[in-house]
């Protein structure tokens, strides 16, 4: 079964890149099965991501892989400790929602009406360091309550009970962000 866990993240990760929600080394994906935690290994790239550069860490962040796991691995296991309905987590760097990082302060409006059902609230997490401790408490405290966050200056994490539920969720938080954008540009 972890070999197809690791074919979704695959899956998934060349997909963000496919349709431009992350460049060269940026993003991360996890999914947790079985207490463990399936995460993009340090230092790949996400639409050449292989088996062999998936990370295992437990949800105290020990490694149980010869991987080393992505440098943001202490938010997924932030956010899976406080949600226990959580089963995979997208961390992006879409352009529009990183732009709207930079112009909005609390939250993304919501356009269309499947936001409004899917994610409800799109918040901004106030800018913490990438990797941090304080990024994982910031970005998990808005995650207790909402399925999608934006990063302020970095990207957006979006959650799901599974894997396909978490990207669909991110890219409907940059199509939301893009569409907020384009309806600002033509004021």
């Amino acid at each position: 079964m972890s070999r197809v866990v690791k074919e979704m993240l695959i899956r998934y990760s060349r997909l963000a890149h496919e349709r431009g929600l992350t460049a060269a080394f940026g993003g991360n994906l996890s999914v947790l099965f079985n207490g463990k935690v399936f995460i993009k290994g340090t230092g790949s790239v996400m639409d050449e991501l292989t088996h062999g550069q998936i990370a295992v860490i437990d949800l105290e962040g020990n490694v149980l892989s010869s991987i080393r796991p992505s440098s943001e691995w202490k938010l997924h296991v932030e956010v899976y400790k406080r949600r226990k309905d959580v089963k995979a987590i997208v961390h992006l760097h879409p352009p529009y929602s990183i732009v709207a990082s930079t112009l909005l302060n609390e939250e993304l409006p919501i356009i269309t009406p499947e936001a409004e059902i899917y994610l409800k609230k799109i918040p901004i997490a106030e800018f913490k360091p990438a990797g941090s401790r304080e990024l994982a408490e910031e970005t998990a405290k808005h995650l207790e309550h909402y399925d999608a966050v934006i990063l302020q200056n970095h990207g957006i994490v979006t959650v799901g009970r599974s894997l396909r539920e978490a990207y669909y969720k991110a890219e409907l938080v940059e199509e939301s962000a893009k569409l907020w954008y384009l309806k600002e540009k033509g004021r």
